[in-house]
C-alpha cells in the first residue's frame, strides 16, 4: 500500500496527468472526459487497497487546495451572466431539493425496514447531504443522534454515489440533450478574453503567463483563503466558504484581476485532484460492513432524485445543462457545481451553481431535519 505522502501525492497527481492525456488522446476518453476518469482511477485504487483510506494529503487537497480551485474558478466568473442562468438555476435548485426530499421519502419505503432504529435517521441525514453537500450530512447527522457506526457507513455510502452522480452529470447531458431546450447564449469572458463563443476547454487550452502571474494568484488566493477562514471564525453562523466565495467574486470584478492569465486552467488542475479524492473516498468494504443496505438506500435517494428532476426541467423546458449542475450542486454542493460547469464547458453557469449550492448550505440541514422529524 502507498501510504508515504510524498509517494502519495505523486500518484493523486499521476492519475490526474493520465486522466488528462487519455481525454486528449483518444476519443473513447474524450467521451468519457479526465473528470470522470480521475475518478474511476482514483476508486481502483482505494478498492483494490493500493492507497490507505485516510492520509494528510487527502487533507490537504480536500483543504487548502480546493478551497484555492474555487477562488480561481471564480476570478473567471462574470457577475452579468447572473441575468441570464441565475432565475434558472434557482428553480431548478428548487426542484433538485424537492426531488431528493422525495427521493429519500421513497427509500425510507423501501428499505426502512432494514433499520428500525436507524431509518428515519438516515433519510434524513440523506436529505440533508444530497440537498447542498456534506456539511448538511454532518449538521443532521449530529441533530438526529445518529449512530457512529451508521454515520460512517452512510458517510462512505454517500461519497460513493456522489462520485458515481458526478459521472452521471458529466454524461447526462450529452445524452439527453436533443430532448430538451438549447440553453441561453451568456455573456460570458474568460480571463484570456474571447467572450462566450470564444471559450476553450480549459484542460487543453494553452495558455502564456509569467512567472509573476502565477504568483500573483497564488498569493492572492492564499490572501481570500486566509480571510475566509478568519471571517468564519468570527462568524461561526456562517460557514467560511460563503465568506471566501463573496470575497473571490468581489475581487474578481476588479480590472486587474479580469487581466490575470491562468485562473481558469489553475483551477480546473486543482479541482481535479479533488476529484481524485472523491474516487478515493469511494470504497465499496466500508459500505459492506455495515450493510450493502445502506448504500442501496444513498443509491435510490438518488436515482428517484434525478428522475424527478430531469422529469420536471422537461415539463417546465429547462435545459439540460442547468438541470445538471443543479442536480450537482444539491448532491455534491458549490465545489461540484463548479467543477462540473466548467468541465460541461459551461463556465457561465459557474457562479449561479455555486450560489445555489451555497444556497443548500441553508436549505439541506432545514430540509433533512423535517424529512426525519416526519418519519419519526
Amino acid at each position: 500500500m502507498i501510504e508515504a505522502p510524498l509517494a502519495l501525492a505523486t500518484v493523486v497527481v499521476g492519475i490526474t496527468a493520465l486522466s488528462f492525456w487519455l481525454a486528449r488522446s483518444f476519443g473513447w476518453a474524450s467521451k468519457m472526459g479526465a473528470s470522470l476518469l480521475v475518478i474511476v482511477f482514483g476508486a481502483l485504487l482505494a478498492n483494490l487497497d493500493l492507497v490507505p483510506v485516510s492520509s494528510s494529503v487527502y487533507g490537504m487537497i480536500g483543504g487548502p487546495v480546493t478551497s484555492l480551485a474555487i477562488v480561481w474558478l471564480l476570478f473567471a466568473v462574470d457577475l452579468r451572466d447572473l441575468k441570464v442562468a441565475g432565475p434558472r438555476m434557482l428553480g431548478a435548485f428548487v426542484i433538485a431539493v424537492v426531488a431528493t426530499a422525495v427521493g429519500s421519502l421513497v427509500a425510507f419505503a423501501l428499505l426502512g425496514h432494514y433499520f428500525p432504529e436507524d431509518g428515519w435517521r438516515l433519510a434524513g441525514v440523506m436529505t440533508g447531504t444530497y440537498s447542498g453537500g456534506s456539511l448538511n450530512f454532518v449538521s443532521v447527522g449530529r441533530a438526529v443522534d445518529l449512530s457512529g457506526t451508521m454515520f460512517a457507513a452512510a458517510t462512505a455510502a454517500d461519497n460513493l454515489v456522489t462520485g458515481v452522480w458526478v459521472g452521471a452529470t458529466l454524461l447526462l447531458p450529452v445524452w439527453l440533450r436533443r430532448f430538451y431546450p438549447a440553453p441561453p447564449e451568456a455573456t460570458y469572458r474568460s480571463v484570456e478574453g474571447g467572450g462566450a463563443q470564444g471559450f476553450e476547454d480549459p484542460m487543453h487550452a494553452t495558455v502564456g503567463f509569467s512567472v509573476l502571474d502565477l504568483l500573483t494568484l497564488g498569493g492572492l488566493g492564499l490572501a481570500l483563503v486566509l480571510a475566509a477562514e478568519k471571517l468564519g471564525e468570527l462568524t461561526p453562523g456562517v460557514p467560511s466558504v460563503i465568506w471566501l466565495t463573496t470575497l473571490a467574486l468581489i475581487v474578481a470584478q476588479l480590472p486587474p484581476v479580469r487581466k490575470l492569465p491562468g485562473a481558469l486552467q489553475l483551477g480546473t488542475l486543482a479541482l481535479h485532484l479533488f476529484f481524485a479524492i472523491i474516487g478515493i473516498g469511494s470504497r465499496v468494504d466500508q459500505i459492506l460492513a455495515v450493510g450493502i443496505q445502506v448504500f442501496y438506500f444513498a443509491a435510490i435517494v438518488v436515482l428517484i432524485h434525478g428522475v424527478v428532476l430531469f422529469v420536471a426541467a422537461r415539463l417546465f423546458r429547462l435545459d439540460v445543462e442547468t438541470t445538471a449542475i443543479a442536480s450537482q450542486a444539491a448532491v455534491g454542493g458549490p465545489s461540484t457545481a463548479i467543477a462540473l460547469a466548467v468541465a460541461r464547458k459551461r463556465p457561465e453557469l459557474a457562479l449561479p451553481g455555486a450560489m445555489v449550492g451555497l444556497l443548500g448550505y441553508a436549505l439541506g440541514t432545514y430540509a433533512g431535519i423535517a424529512v426525519a422529524w416526519l418519519l419519526r
